[in-house]
């Protein structure tokens, strides 16, 4: 039986799909990377300017001051640290352990659910490429199967499908590797970046325990979360 209406159309919603699925998978490496770029400082000497002018205000005994310099900074350090302020009255160690938690819930979690979708598109397109691959052969052997004598420019059609849809899927997953790995490493430098800089602002807490016109507690803050 000749199938080759039916491979014609199924290669057709195949490249759709992959032309789909490339879409998707670009769109979420991009959101990726712009949430990493709007979540931490772009380096370790920017971070370090963040945290001395927060530790001169701090020194100076303004704390409504530094809760609004970590209000208008929407990266994830500044709003931790805002968190941390408004939770002073805790202690150190468990403010620690509630700013690594908020830190791992509402931008490692956010960040790795994002990847996950790009994660699908790497695995789905070589699959739809394959899948494309197996349409062409069925097309091929299909008309092998119905006609003695074949020419092969009959064959060309299903012969295409088969390695153009192999090489799309393979064009679409190995770029969005590449990118996922760079987001990798972008977001293991968040992690350290965070690190150091909660490290560095409980030790300023430790310093405001130590005086007595700083240890009051306040409220949490509406809009303190990372």
């Amino acid at each position: 039986m000749d199938i080759t209406a039916i491979t014609q159309v199924a290669g057709i919603v195949d490249y759709c799909a992959l032309a789909l699925v490339a879409l998707w998978g670009a769109f979420c490496v991009i959101m990726v990377w712009r949430r990493v770029n709007q979540t931490r400082f772009r380096s370790e000497l920017e971070q370090e300017r963040f945290l001395d002018q927060l530790e001169e205000v701090l020194a100076s005994g303004n704390l409504e001051q530094a809760r609004q310099l970590c209000n208008e900074d929407p990266r994830a350090l500044p709003q931790l640290i805002d968190l941390g302020l408004a939770n002073r009255h805790l202690g150190p160690s468990r403010i620690r352990n509630l700013l690594i938690d908020r830190f791992q819930r509402d931008v490692l979690a956010d960040l790795e659910y994002r990847l996950s979708w790009v994660a699908t598109v790497i695995k789905a397109a070589p699959m739809l490429g394959l899948f494309g691959t197996v349409l062409g052969m069925m097309g091929a052997f299909s008309k092998l199967a119905v006609q003695k004598n074949v020419e092969p420019n009959l064959l060309a059609n299903d012969i295409s499908l088969a390695l153009i849809t192999t090489a799309l899927g393979l064009a679409i997953a190995i770029p969005l590797v590449l990118a996922t790995a760079s987001i990798n490493v972008r977001i293991r430098k968040l992690e350290d970046l965070v690190g150091t800089g909660l490290n560095r602002f409980l030790e300023m807490l430790r310093g405001m325990a130590r005086e007595p016109g700083l240890s009051r507690p306040v409220g949490v803050a509406g809009g303190s979360g990372a």
